[in-house]
């Protein structure tokens, strides 16, 4: 009765004959506006394996309702990003009493975002569920 569905809130649905793709590139694209890290450079991956975050951390301590809201924004992400779930889930830890040092480890994973916001979800129509990452860009107004 309403049509196809193209967007559910935070979520971009396309739908094709042969399958569905859904993503949040737009919701992404916000989210970096809002922390101001629009001229940041995209990273490789969401963590680097030589960092051990710890309770104590390191550096200043920093606004624990921002670093809440920067969580926040990164475990809605994990609904079509399922690559960030270890690392969002990691730096959760410390919203009590965030550092510096929690901060940059959640500054990479906006980072990493920035370079795959592009990525997905893929549900095929066939019988068999396959999921799988694809980079198909969703264009505006489609």
């Amino acid at each position: 009765m309403m049509g196809e569905l193209k967007f559910f809130p935070g979520l971009q649905v396309k739908q094709l004959e042969d399958g569905t793709f859904i993503n949040q590139q737009k919701y992404i694209h916000e989210m970096i506006k809002k922390f101001r890290m629009e001229n940041s450079k995209p990273m490789a991956t969401p963590m680097a394996t030589n960092v051990k975050l710890t309770l104590e951390g390191e550096g200043e301590p920093f606004d624990s309702t921002k670093y809440r809201g920067m969580i926040g924004s990164l475990l809605y992400l994990t609904v079509s990003q399922l690559d960030i779930m270890f690392s969002v889930c990691l730096c959760a830890r410390f919203q009590e009493n965030p550092k510096t040092s929690h901060v940059e480890a959640v500054k990479r994973i906006f980072r990493y975002l920035k370079g795959t916001m592009h990525l997905g979800l893929w549900y095929q129509s066939s019988p068999g569920l396959i999921l799988c990452a694809l980079r198909i860009p969703i264009m505006e107004g489609q």
